[in-house]
């Protein structure tokens, strides 16, 4: 694993200081608590925007997306805060039934899929809880609903968020939907919303979701059943979630298995989400996974999503503004021409925490040292990630010859995910 570079001084010293015993997580905690590294803030709907940025800069990332929602809902749930979970799962359903007809027009063989804007939207006004007018999106992100329904129907399991009718109603169009796209074969653009392709980590969060379904329909069977959602309906279930864990055996431990050069991938950093918090993973699979992260992804800044990624190529701000982070779903290849050569990809900051926190997880589970120590060690990397001013970049890409966070700091999916790595750190201290 590449030695961390530090940004943030007083965050060396600490951690040059720390053996991570509870009172150091807790020190390191409370500067970060202090500086405002940590404080996510909310739209008046308890949704998040991406990160906190100006709206006139054009990247759009003032906007709502489904599956940064989710990691910070998830991240509060971990705190102990369910009720900002609540809040925004609460607002994601709202969202989605005022979505109804996408789903049902689709479900109903009505519409094409392969049109991506009469998908239901995955990226929203989060004040408005509305579609974003006269936007093009790459809206084929299966993992993003994947997402939605597993928090969703996690939080009704748990009764943190008691589920009615109408809100069985809604989760049980993703199912529906889902069939009807055959989700294990569709090719969508994923976590990175880029070239349409069957991936493993989209197939493998719409298993997640559809396993957490599987269990809400048994758990809440009568308000299900008053739903529509009988036994013919958790049958559908059951065999959807089959048919994406025999697609996930035919791809793994690849992302995407397709002959095209745009398509095939052999790593991709997504795929630990599969294992830490979707618990799709498990065992030699996710072994391999986390191997291949550690010796093909990892650098000293972060954690590459892929090679070849060209998205923050060195230099990247010389393009015009809001060209940088426009849908490139049907043209990556004018984008990848910008990185000259492998190795020069941004890092990202979002991995390091969540890796703290799934080794803490196994470390709980198997008492083994090597997991503590690397659940350290992630740690480090994630604090080392903080800029000199306290913030939680996306990422660090290269300027002029040197690593810098691009502008898209704070980013709040980064910030959630430092969250669970603390906690990670303070349960196994």
């Amino acid at each position: 694993m590449s030695a961390a570079h530090w940004n943030n001084e007083r965050l060396r010293a600490l951690a040059a200081e720390s053996p991570c015993r509870p009172e150091d997580v807790a020190r390191i905690a409370e500067e970060l608590e202090g500086r405002g590294t940590l404080t996510l803030r909310a739209l008046r709907s308890g949704l998040f925007p991406a990160a906190l940025v100006d709206a006139s800069a054009g990247s759009g990332y003032e906007s709502v997306w489904v599956r940064d929602n989710v990691f910070v809902a998830y991240a509060h749930l971990v705190r102990g805060q369910p009720e900002v979970a609540v809040k925004v799962a609460r607002s994601l359903m709202t969202f989605f039934e005022k979505s109804r007809p996408r789903f049902e027009a689709i479900i109903a063989g009505e519409v094409d899929p392969e049109d991506v804007m009469r998908r239901p939207h995955v990226r929203f006004d989060g004040e408005r809880l509305a579609e974003i007018a006269g936007e093009r999106w790459a809206h084929a992100q299966n993992d993003a609903l994947g997402y939605a329904l597993w928090l969703c129907a996690k939080l009704a399991i748990a009764k943190t968020m008691p589920l009615d009718e109408q809100g069985a109603r809604t989760l049980g169009l993703f199912p529906r939907y889902f069939q009807a796209i055959h989700y294990w074969q569709d090719e969508d653009s994923g976590h990175w919303e880029e070239v349409r392709k069957r991936e493993a980590s989209s197939i493998g969060t719409v298993v997640a979701g559809l396993q957490e379904m599987l269990a809400l329909v048994t758990s809440e069977r009568r308000i299900c059943r008053a739903a529509g959602l009988g036994a013919r309906f958790e049958t559908t279930v059951a065999t959807l979630v089959e048919e994406g864990i025999e697609a996930l055996d035919a791809i793994l431990p690849s992302e995407c298995v397709q002959a095209s050069p745009l398509q095939n991938r052999r790593y991709d950093a997504a795929l630990i989400f599969l294992i830490h918090p979707l618990g799709v993973l498990r065992g030699p699979m996710a072994d391999l996974v986390l191997h291949d992260v550690d010796r093909f992804l990892t650098g000293p800044f972060g954690v590459r999503r892929y090679l070849g990624d060209s998205y923050f190529a060195p230099d990247y701000d010389r393009l015009p503004p809001g060209e940088g982070t426009r849908d490139w779903s049907d043209d990556i290849e004018a984008r990848d021409a910008l990185l000259e050569q492998v190795g020069q990809e941004a890092q990202w900051c979002l991995f390091d925490p969540m890796l703290c926190a799934l080794y803490g997880e196994r470390h709980r589970r198997t008492g083994w040292a090597r997991d503590r120590e690397r659940q350290v060690r992630h740690f480090q990397r994630a604090i080392a990630q903080v800029t000199a001013d306290w913030r939680c970049p996306e990422l660090y890409y290269i300027k002029r010859g040197v690593y810098v966070p691009n502008p898209h700091t704070p980013l709040l999916w980064t910030q959630a995910n430092l969250l669970v790595a603390l906690e990670s750190m303070r349960a196994g201290a």
